[in-house]
């Protein structure tokens, strides 16, 4: 299994620092990007609903779900730092192909109710800001993927700066909404005591709690922390546990205050006036100028929305990257996976308001915070799980306290959430003209869920499986070469990626060169480690890859060929050109996966572009 988030992995050294604060400074990051899913548009809806309808009532619900929060992100940082696995990863390598499938296919559905959510609310800033309908305002969300490929293209540091500093534009913006909106600081304190006023302050607070504590960020965190390249002893991993914690503990509690202060001005403005039924966003921008007698209110409301919506959807997308590549072991060209998840949240967006108009987007936002929230918990339990596993965590594992918080918490969400189904289900079935059809089909699928859900609680404890180094060959090095043929070709170039084109290929080489030949196997790591450090990376997946050339090199030469291996760094159509162009060679054979066309869109091609690159003659092979 390869690198997650293998185009910036381990690219930011942490080695080398001269001081303390340099070296913190280095760590710092991945939780800016975490916390953006914290005070996206969907906390919007949820804390203005809470605030307009019980005042400052929920305060607790927010701070609650903020320490949740914490606990969850530090968990899948430890996970990512120790095992260099992210969540998607390590759940792949514990639970059964089945199993696999069904928990990628709720982590994507909680994927599309997070960019849902982010997508609206880049749409309605748009509106608000600039008068653009919301439909076109939707489809103009497009555009922000290629921003994304841009950003991390320039380097994950930079891609950090840029959401930090739309963090402060947020920030700034808020703390002038509540100078403008003047709250009652008695009330607030005593918002921070645990109350429940009625079963729909329930169903707001759930929602709250999914847009807080989101699982898409569990999977994002453990994979944005391999972005650090640090010593890999135990001391080392030590000091970048306590870091990232600093990191995370900083940059959650500036998204409590965010959140906060939204379901704050709120409760300030419109429940203090009897507004009680604000939810929409809309209505919320439209009555601040009125109620708080400045102009300025209402411009910063859109301004940092759209701030939050654009930082969002940013991580959002990775997010969904990571799941693919982690569930499925599938990579494609990144802005094609980016394409294909804001497609799968705009789509409904545009259906739904095109069906039932702009007026519903405040449900649209609560109802994707609501499904964020019944996704967590198969999220949450598999973490919990790896992170107390001693051999997956190799003496890095959580203490028996934290355990016993960490369930605690798991326990408070699953509950709430199966209170929240049980709820609606009854509900449906009490209004509802046929309910045998929800009898027949809803009915058992909340059992289904439930039985996944119990499933993924025991499974572990019953048999425990150990994150190892994979091999990436598929055929496991039992390779059948031919012998027979002899050609004038002596000096013979073949690459190798490991997967099944390496047999094709190489079966095609000694066919060409036969036992008198001299064969350079060739294989680049292409990590932006690899691209940035070259020859001096020391990584995984370099180790892996060293050692898969090694055992195909004594493989051949128990066989009578005269093997020599080389290993590149950075970009294959780069790389393979100079190895070429610079030793003796009288011909490079290569294996393809057979793909062409719309599938070389999708999967990229390193033939086309090195063949004019190179002075001696290419041979193709088609697997």
């Amino acid at each position: 299994m390869g690198k997650s988030l293998e185009e910036v992995n381990e690219s930011v050294s942490t080695l080398n620092k001269k001081s303390v604060f340099r070296k913190i400074l280095a760590f710092f990051g991945p939780a800016y990007l975490i916390s953006v899913g914290y005070m996206d548009p969907g906390n919007w809806a949820t804390d203005i609903a809470g605030g307009s309808q019980f005042g400052y009532s929920l305060l607790w619900v927010l701070l609650m779900s903020n320490i949740m929060a914490l606990l969850l992100q530090s968990l899948s940082a430890r996970l990512g730092i120790v095992t260099q696995r992210d969540l998607a990863q390590a759940s792949r390598e514990t639970y059964s192909p089945f199993i696999n499938y069904i928990l990628y296919f709720l982590a994507e559905v909680a994927i599309a109710a997070c960019d849902l959510a982010e997508v609206l609310g880049m749409a309605i800033g748009i509106n608000l800001l600039f008068d653009i309908p919301l439909i076109e305002g939707v489809m103009i969300t497009v555009l922000d993927t290629f921003l994304l490929l841009f950003l991390i293209n320039k380097g994950i540091r930079k891609m950090e700066a840029f959401i930090i500093t739309l963090v402060m534009v947020i920030g700034a913006s808020f703390i002038f909404e509540m100078i403008f909106a003047q709250p009652e600081l008695d009330k607030v304190i005593l918002g921070l005591i645990p109350s429940m006023p009625n079963e729909t302050a329930l169903y707001i607070a759930i929602g709250i709690i999914g847009a807080t504590v989101m699982p898409h960020n569990l999977y994002l965190h453990s994979s944005l922390v391999q972005t650090r390249k640090f010593d890999r002893t135990k001391a080392g991993i030590k000091q970048a546990l306590k870091y990232n914690f600093i990191d995370s503990t900083i940059a959650l509690n500036l998204a409590f205050l965010v959140n906060a202060a939204i379901l704050i001005l709120a409760a300030a403005t419109f429940y203090k006036v009897g507004m009680y039924h604000v939810a929409e966003i809309q209505d919320a921008h439209k009555f601040l100028a009125p109620l708080l007698g400045t102009k300025w209110a209402p411009i910063l409301f859109a301004v940092a929305l759209m701030a939050a919506g654009q930082s969002s959807t940013i991580t959002g997308t990775l997010a969904g990257q990571i799941i693919m590549e982690g569930y499925l072991n599938l990579r494609i060209q990144p802005w094609v996976r980016r394409i294909i998840t804001r497609l799968i949240a705009i789509v409904p967006a545009v259906i739904v308001i095109t069906i039932f108009g702009e007026g519903v987007t405040g449900k649209l936002l609560i109802l994707s915070q609501v499904i964020l929230s019944l996704q967590l918990g198969f999220a949450i339990i598999p973490l919990i799980h790896f992170v107390s596993d001693k051999s997956k965590m190799h003496g890095f594992h959580i203490s028996t306290l934290t355990q016993i918080a960490s369930w605690t918490v798991a326990t408070i969400i699953v509950i709430l959430n199966g209170k929240l189904v049980y709820d609606e289900i009854t509900g449906w079935l009490a209004t509802s003209e046929n309910p045998i059809v929800l009898w027949l089909t809803v009915v058992p699928l909340a059992f289904s869920f439930l039985i996944l859900l119990l499933y993924i609680v025991f499974k572990p404890f019953v048999s425990k499986s150990k994150i190892s180094i994979q091999n990436h060959s598929p055929h496991n090095l039992k390779l059948k070469f031919s012998e027979s043929g002899s050609n004038a070709k002596k000096n013979v170039a073949v690459t190798v990626d490991f997967s099944d084109a390496d047999e094709v290929a190489l079966n095609s080489a000694f066919e060409l060169g036969g036992l008198g030949a001299k064969y350079t196997l060739i294989h680049v790591v292409e990590t932006v480690g690899a691209m940035i450090y070259g020859e001096h990376i020391d990584d995984h997946e370099t180790s892996v890859d060293e050692k898969l050339l090694e055992e195909y090199k004594d493989m051949l030469s128990e066989k009578g060929f005269t093997v020599e291996i080389q290993l590149g760094f950075g970009k294959p159509n780069k790389v393979i050109p100079e190895i070429i162009n610079k030793g003796n060679f009288d011909i490079l054979v290569m294996g393809t996966h057979g793909h062409t066309g719309f599938k070389d869109l999708i999967f990229g091609t390193t033939v086309d572009k090195l063949r004019h690159k190179i002075s001696i003659p290419l041979f193709i092979v088609k697997n």
